[in-house]
C-alpha cells in the first residue's frame, strides 16, 4: 500500500487554506500536453525482496583485492572501538554546535581534536577541520593571500597533483598567479622553490613526504619565505609524522593534512577529513570552527565556539570562508582513533608501513627492467620505472585481485612507465612476494 503521510481530511484543510478545491488544481497552469504520461516505475518490492537485490549489486565490488595503492589516501587498519564510540547516537547524529550550553559533549571532542592534531603536528593552533586535504590546502593559500596582500603562489610540483587540480578549480577566477617549480625525478627542486620566491610571494606550498614518497626537512626553505614576509604552507601525511620532522619544527605557519588515514576508511571518494593547523600569528585569517575552553562564572570548565568566521556566523564579505564546513563526525573518529593507538601504537605503525614499503621496494628492483625512481629518504611509498606502460600493468595485475599502484602518467608527461606503490602495516610480507613475483611474470 502506498505510504501517504496526510489523511483526507488534512489535504482538504490545506486544500482550502492555498484556495483550491483539489490537488490537480495545484498543476492546472501546466498543459496536458507538458504533463507526464506515466512514470514509468517498476512495481513495488518487499523489503526482504528489495535487501536480496542490494546484496546482490553490492557483491559485485571488487572488495577482497590486495592493494598497493596510495596517492595521499591509504588503508590503515582502524581499530574496532572507533566505529563502537563513534557510531553512538549522542555522536553519530550531531552537527554543528551553535548552542554551546546545549553542546557540550562535541564541544569537548572537537577541543580534544584540535589538541592532538596540533601536537601531532607541532603546530599552535586547529579549527575543527574542513572537507579534505586538497580544500585544506586551499583555505591555507587564502589564508596567506590575506594575511599578506599579495597574488604570488609558489608551487612545488611535487605536490599531490590532485590536490594541485584542485587549487587551479577553486582559484581560477582569482586574480592569482601560480608559479610552480618543477619537480627533479621526483625529488623536491627546494632551491629552485628559493629562487622563485621574492617580496611578491604570499605563500609557498610544498608536501612531506612528496608525491613521490621522498621525505625533505624544508626548514631553510621556510626560513627564506619568512625572510621576504611569505607564508609557509606544508600539507603532511598524518600517520608519518609520528616519525618525521614536524611541520611546527621546519617552521611552517599553516600545516594541513589529509586525515583519512587516521580512522577513516576507504571508500568511494569519502567522507575524508581536512586538517588545518597554523601558529597564533595565522589563526585570526584561519577558516571554520575554533573550539575554546574556559570557565564560566561559578569557575566550572565550559566549552565555546571562538573566532567563528564563518558566513553563517558574520556578514557574508566578511568571512574568511564560505566551504569550511565539515562534519564533525570524521574529526571524531580521527581523534578517537589516536587516542585508541597511543603514541607507541601510532610510531608502531607508521614503522611497520616504512619497514614494508623498503622490503616492497627491494623485492621490485630486484625483477629486471624495474628501477627505483624516488631517490633518497622515503616513507611508505615510492615510484618505480617499469619498462612497459603502467598503465597495462596495473590492468593485468589488477584483474588477478592485486591493484600495483598509482599510474604517475596519469598527472606527468613523460612519466607514463611510472608506478607510485603503498604500504601500510595491513600489507603483509607474504602479499610484497606475491605482488612481486605477478608483476615478474607480467613484464614477461
Amino acid at each position: 500500500m502506498p505510504f501517504v503521510p496526510h489523511t483526507e481530511d488534512e489535504v482538504r484543510e490545506m486544500l482550502a487554506t492555498i484556495g483550491v478545491d483539489s490537488v490537480e488544481d495545484l498543476f492546472a497552469e501546466i498543459s496536458a500536453d507538458m504533463r507526464p504520461k506515466s512514470f514509468d516505475l517498476p512495481e513495488g518490492l518487499s523489503e526482504m525482496e528489495v535487501l536480496s537485490r542490494l546484496e546482490a549489486m553490492a557483491a559485485k565490488n571488487a572488495t577482497n583485492s590486495v592493494s598497493f595503492l596510495g596517492a595521499g589516501f591509504y588503508d590503515h587498519y582502524i581499530p574496532a572501538a572507533v566505529d563502537a564510540l563513534t557510531m553512538r547516537g549522542e555522536f553519530y547524529t550531531a552537527y554543528t554546535p551553535y548552542q554551546p550550553e546545549a553542546s557540550q559533549g562535541t564541544l569537548q571532542a572537537i577541543f580534544e581534536y584540535q589538541t592532538a592534531v596540533t601536537r601531532l603536528l607541532g603546530m599552535e593552533c586547529a579549527n575543527a577541520s574542513v572537507y579534505d586535504g586538497g580544500t585544506a590546502l586551499y583555505e591555507a593559500l587564502m589564508m596567506a593571500v590575506r594575511k599578506t596582500k599579495r597574488r604570488k603562489i609558489v608551487v612545488s610540483e611535487a605536490l599531490n597533483p590532485i590536490y594541485r587540480v584542485m587549487l587551479g578549480s577553486y582559484t581560477s577566477n582569482l586574480d592569482l598567479e601560480f608559479v610552480t617549480v618543477p619537480h627533479k625525478d621526483g625529488m623536491t627542486d627546494i632551491e629552485g622553490l628559493k629562487q622563485a620566491i621574492d617580496d611578491t610571494t604570499a605563500a609557498v606550498l610544498v608536501q612531506n613526504p612528496n608525491f613521490f614518497g621522498s621525505i625533505n626537512d624544508f626548514t631553510e626553505l621556510f626560513a627564506a619565505a619568512k625572510a621576504v614576509k611569505a607564508v609557509s604552507v606544508i600539507s603532511a601525511y598524518p600517520v608519518l609524522q609520528t616519525l618525521l620532522k614536524t611541520p611546527g619544527a621546519m617552521g611552517a605557519d599553516v600545516a594541513v593534512a589529509e586525515g583519512q588515514s587516521l580512522g577513516l576508511p576507504l571508500s568511494f571518494g569519502g567522507p575524508y577529513l581536512g586538517i588545518m593547523t597554523c601558529t597564533k600569528g595565522m589563526v585570526r585569517q584561519m577558516p571554520g570552527r575554533i573550539v575554546g575552553r574556559t570557565n564560566d562564572s561559578q569557575g566550572r570548565t565550559g566549552y565555546v565556539l571562538t573566532l567563528q568566521a564563518r558566513e553563517q556566523h558574520i556578514r557574508r564579505q566578511k568571512a574568511t570562508s564560505n566551504i569550511c564546513s565539515n562534519q564533525s563526525l570524521c574529526a571524531l573518529r580521527a581523534l578517537v582513533h589516536m587516542c585508541a593507538l597511543g603514541e607507541l601504537g601510532m610510531k608502531r605503525a607508521a614503522r611497520v608501513s616504512v619497514e614494508r614499503a623498503h622490503i616492497c621496494a627491494e623485492k621490485l628492483t630486484a625483477i629486471p627492467g624495474v628501477k627505483m625512481q624516488t631517490k633518497g629518504a622515503f616513507g611508505n611509498e615510492f615510484a618505480v620505472t617499469l619498462p612497459v606502460n603502467a598503465f597495462e600493468v596495473i590492468a593485468k595485475l589488477t584483474e588477478r585481485g592485486f591493484v600495483p599502484g598509482f599510474p604517475l602518467g596519469r598527472y606527468f608527461d613523460g612519466l607514463e612507465n611510472g608506478l607510485l606503490v603503498a604500504c601500510t602495516e595491513k600489507t603483509s610480507e607474504e602479499q610484497i612476494g606475491i605482488f612481486a613475483e605477478m608483476l615478474r611474470g607480467a613484464l614477461k
